[in-house]
């Protein structure tokens, strides 16, 4: 077994994130939350089910996480039991109409909904239930609770990110980025690579871009064979209890030409700007605005069509968005990435990225691979 497989980590105490979302609702007004986004589920319960929703409500005066109740169908009443102890759980089938009657029978009169998670058909089966309820949609109430990471959360980070550097040092070990070589098989391996070190899953489809292909942001691998003087561009990412790493390398086969090694170290030094930018309380377009301007400055701001970064966690992007459309502040404890690159079409191109959590003394870097110009 690899030395650095992730071990178990004690399980989070889920019931402090519900008194946080408990905080919020009294905030926004609002008596009680239908959950139905299986994320925010699974942040607030643990719960790892196909089909679920919860309903928390706010008011401590009759003891409000008693009356919390999650609700999923038959296929699940043992796992429910077992991965959600701490909570009464419904089943039923229909579980968002079966938590909306359970709010109406204990007297909530207005019932915020997740607006992003509820479809037009969704909503309207729950007015068909409950048509004297007063359903109130809301955004990003979960999201902004999932933004700062707790430390059962950086473990699991940490551990996925272990993984993914280790994959990919397994792969350079064994000169599996070489010449003749198909994208396809790179990325295959790289997979496999992050499954025998522990992973639970991929984070998202691998990318493996050769050639002209290194020039197309989110390019998906192809037979085409690496060829020496290819950029290789890989991005990809291990899962580890739910939780997502994110890492972009680029490398060069055989031999490095000089426009290579000059756009590499340009994006290299936006990508330095951009961690340093990380501070608790920085703008989120700030933050954009320190790596895009090195590249601004060499002239290619152009080349450059995507944000600097996202969040990550129980999602491989989630809030903080780190780009030219960003809105609010970096938190202290958020965990992000910062991925510039620079891409020139039918020719090649350089992304580099990281995930770290941002502190207040500085960064927290979670991928450690070596980030400079490496032949293979």
């Amino acid at each position: 077994m690899p030395a650095n497989r992730p071990g178990p980590a004690r399980l989070p105490d889920y019931a402090p994130r519900r008194a946080a979302l408990r905080a919020a609702l009294g905030t926004a007004e609002l008596p009680a939350l239908l959950v139905t986004d299986l994320v925010g589920i699974r942040y607030l319960t643990g719960f790892t089910g196909s089909n679920a929703a919860l309903l928390v409500v706010a008011d401590d005066e009759y003891d409000a996480e008693q009356r919390t109740v999650i609700a999923t169908d038959g296929r699940y009443r043992t796992q429910v039991s077992a991965q959600v102890p701490d909570l009464a759980a419904v089943i039923e089938r229909a579980v968002g109409p079966a938590l909306a009657t359970r709010a109406g029978e204990l007297g909530v009169g207005r019932l915020g909904f997740e607006a992003e998670a509820i479809t037009v058909a969704g909503y309207g089966r729950l007015t068909a239930v409950v048509p004297d309820l007063a359903l109130v949609p809301t955004t990003g109430m979960i999201a902004r609770l999932r933004e700062v990471k707790d430390p059962y959360e950086v473990d699991r980070l940490r551990a996925a990110c272990a993984i993914a550097d280790a994959a990919l040092a397994d792969l350079l070990e064994r000169g599996s980025l070489r010449p003749g070589r198909s994208e396809r098989a790179v990325a295959r391996e790289l997979e496999w690579a992050m499954f025998d070190r522990g992973a639970h899953a991929v984070a998202f489809e691998t990318i493996v871009a050769a050639g002209a292909n290194s020039a197309v942001p989110h390019h998906r691998p192809t037979d085409q064979e690496l060829v020496a003087g290819d950029f290789l561009k890989l991005d990809f990412g291990a899962v580890v209890d739910g939780y997502h790493s994110d890492m972009t390398r680029t490398f060069v086969l055989r031999k490095a030409a000089d426009w290579q090694r000059e756009v590499y170290q340009l994006v290299a030094a936006a990508q330095a700007a951009g961690r340093a930018a990380l501070v608790p309380g920085a703008d989120l377009r700030e933050v954009d605005a320190a790596a895009r301007a090195v590249i601004d400055a060499a002239g290619h701001g152009e080349l450059f069509p995507h944000g600097l970064g996202h969040g990550v966690g129980l999602e491989i992007h989630e809030a903080p968005g780190i780009g030219l459309a960003g809105t609010g502040t970096l938190l202290d404890g958020a965990a992000v990435t910062v991925e510039p690159g620079v891409y020139f079409s039918g020719r090649g191109g350089v992304r580099i990225e990281d995930t770290l959590v941002v502190r207040a003394a500085g960064p927290e870097l979670l991928t450690s691979t070596s980030k400079e110009l490496t032949i293979v």
